[in-house]
């Protein structure tokens, strides 16, 4: 298989690269278990804290992992589907989000700066939504492949952890086209409120994906195709940083159900490639468990959460530090002296 990096020049590319990615180092992490195991602490008495220092060590292909820089990257985007009435509010709050973002007024600014990441904010073609997809692609190759393109190149390549977000009106019912399309079963099970949608709202987004699925029935069912047909751009640009990062090595972590549900394509195409993303928290949004409960995943946090704009993941990045604290900063039995059984 010819080795496959960006930029890509087709979705082709895509199936290729997401075969040929690397694999966690199982070396460093059993090392970093035998760290574990000789701290000053009972074997697995910090739970799910020792889960993730295993973790970080295998990407990072030491046993001693650390977060040197964490990068935040927030994409925005807008959506054709929006024509639907599935959301409240007008297109315009996109964009003045995005400018709230870049002021650092929003949530996501306030996290990372509390939990030390640099944020940046790409926003993807604001004044050209996708297309709607109850009529046709939401997106055509070409602007599929450069939003993956430009999720890519914006990723640090000395970020130690990437924290991932979006923000999008309409992009609850994307992501909920998106779980139906790759896992099957009722819509309804898929979609939630979102920024505020009422019952008819609910019936708008559960009426607008099933006729869109309905419309690209035919359409080859692979990832890349379900990620051009009913994705966005900024779906297809966290696509693309979640690659670059994994071949790159840098462990990911994901927001909640939008998020997550932007890489469901992903994992269509080869479930390992999400191996080094964790997610940040358990979004209220009713199709994020069951998505978690398909991938296989578990949520870092749940706090009742479901904002997006990578608040959650951000959030658990600060679990993710203290992890890491823990398992280089404690003494083992050895060196603090205290009998070990």
């Amino acid at each position: 298989m010819a080795h496959v990096t960006f930029p890509l020049t087709s979705l082709s590319d895509l199936d290729a690269l997401t075969r040929d990615l690397p694999q966690v180092d199982a070396v460093a992490q059993d090392a970093a278990r035998d760290r574990q195991n000789a701290l000053t602490k009972p074997p697995g008495s910090l739970g799910r804290l020792e889960e993730l220092a295993v973790f970080m060590a295998g990407w990072q292909q030491q046993a001693m992992p650390q977060i040197d820089m964490a990068q935040a990257l927030v994409f925005a985007g807008n959506h054709g589907i929006c024509a639907q009435g599935v959301n409240p509010f007008p297109q315009e709050v996109t964009a003045q989000m995005v400018q709230n973002f870049k002021a650092g007024g929003a949530a996501i600014n306030q996290l990372c700066r509390t939990n030390d990441a640099q944020l940046s904010v790409i926003d993807l073609d604001l004044d050209r939504p996708t297309a709607d997809f109850t009529q046709g692609p939401a997106m055509t190759e070409a602007d599929c492949v450069a939003a993956l393109n430009a999720g890519a190149a914006a990723l640090h390549p000395a970020a130690s952890v990437l924290i991932l977000g979006e923000m999008g009106i309409g992009n609850s019912t994307v992501a909920a086209a998106l779980t139906a399309a790759v896992f099957g079963g009722a819509v309804q099970d898929w979609v939630g409120r979102g920024t505020g949608s009422d019952d008819e709202g609910l019936r708008r987004k559960v009426d607008a994906i099933t006729r869109g699925l309905a419309r690209h029935a035919a359409t080859p069912q692979d990832g890349a195709s379900i990620l051009m047909t009913l994705g966005g751009r900024e779906q297809a640009a966290i696509c693309g940083a979640v690659l670059a990062a994994r071949q790159r090595r840098i462990p990911v972590i994901l927001d909640g159900f939008i998020c997550t549900a932007s890489v469901a394509p992903l994992f269509a195409l080869a479930p390992a490639a999400l191996d080094h993303c964790l997610i940040g928290h358990l979004s209220v949004e009713p199709g994020h468990k069951r998505l978690l409960d398909a991938i296989g995943k578990t949520a870092v946090l749940d706090f009742d959460m479901r904002l997006g704009e990578g608040s959650g993941a951000a959030l658990a990045l600060g679990i993710l530090r203290s992890a890491l604290a823990c398992h280089s900063g404690m003494a083992t039995f050895a060196e603090a002296g205290v009998a070990d059984g």
